[in-house]
């Protein structure tokens, strides 16, 4: 899927980032900075082309979060899924739990937009984790949303720095 959209060209493109950033948060392993990788040839300039990715990957990505929601609200009513991951050598709960639980507590829907900030690092623990523990799909969509974009507009800040410095 990463190679589909590291070529991903004209409008139908836009369709594959979206279905990539759907997927990838909740599904897929990797990251999901390789959307700034697309090359687009959508008429727009570098500016134009950066902002419509960015926008329909949030889109995408918050859409993809709030079925996981859904999934982790189903599963906190089944308790399948915790008394599986209760049966693990290491407290995989317990942890997460403990994790999620201080920054939501701290932070709480800001906490999890902060943390979906963070380039290069797999998100979809931070969005399974906070499904099962809060319950506004609403806020959750839209901490999901502005930390993907956040994400995607740090990594390009960082890599515009790489290349002011080379």
């Amino acid at each position: 899927m990463e190679r589909a959209v590291e070529h991903a060209t004209g409008w139908f493109g836009l369709v594959i980032i979206f279905v990539y950033s759907f997927l990838i948060a909740f599904a897929l392993p990797g990251v999901s900075e390789v959307v700034l990788a697309a090359p687009l040839n959508l008429g727009l300039d570098y500016a134009g082309r950066m902002t419509v990715i960015i926008l329909v990957s949030a889109t995408g990505k918050a859409a993809g979060s709030v079925f996981a929601f859904h999934i982790g609200q189903e599963a906190k009513e089944s308790g399948l899924i915790m008394r599986w991951l209760s049966r693990l050598p290491v407290d995989v709960v317990a942890w997460s739990e403990k994790q999620t639980m201080n920054i939501a507590r701290k932070w709480g829907y800001g906490g999890l937009a902060l943390a979906l900030c963070v380039p290069f690092f797999p998100d979809t623990l931070s969005i399974y984790a906070f499904s099962i523990l809060e319950e506004d799909y609403v806020k959750f969509a839209a901490a999901t949303f502005v930390g993907s974009a956040g994400r995607l507009l740090i990594t390009l800040a960082l890599i515009h720095g790489a290349v002011t410095l080379l």
